[in-house]
């Protein structure tokens, strides 16, 4: 798996929630079952370890039902897990999707513009929050 498709599962796994919870009784047959039907009807599941109870470290369990369900881990993050297992027969049903147009570059003097601009929001954001840290901590020029 490349870099650009991991990144991209990321992005679609930004709006999954949780299916299953992984907590004391740590990887059992039955969590391995369920996750391999979620990975077929899916493709790409997330799931959440409850860090106070479980028995292995994150990493351990998410390499281990990777490797039981012949799946990839995506992402690791705290106790959350994103596994993606290609299903073929998923593939065949969904239509190519389309690629987003391209926006134009930005010529020369807009790309300066724009930076100009850019600089002076910060600039103004900087002045804003040390009037209020000044204002909030009594001093005043």
């Amino acid at each position: 798996m490349t870099s650009k498709e991991r990144a991209a599962l990321r992005a679609q796994a930004n709006s999954l929630d949780a299916l299953f919870q992984i907590g004391k009784g740590g990887i059992s047959d039955s969590v391995i079952r369920q996750t391999e039907e979620a990975l077929r009807a899916r493709e790409l599941i997330k799931v959440k370890i409850l860090l106070e109870s479980a028995p292995e470290t994150p990493r351990e369990i998410a390499d281990k039902l990777a490797q039981a369900t012949g799946s990839d881990v995506v992402q690791l993050i705290g106790g959350t897990i994103v596994l993606y297992k290609e299903n073929p027969e998923l593939r065949q049903e969904k239509k190519p999707a389309k690629k987003p147009a391209q926006s134009k570059p930005l010529s020369k003097v807009k790309a300066k513009k724009a930076a100009q601009d850019r600089k002076k929001r910060i600039e103004q954001a900087a002045e804003k929050n040390r009037r209020d840290y000044n204002r909030r901590n009594g001093k005043t020029k």
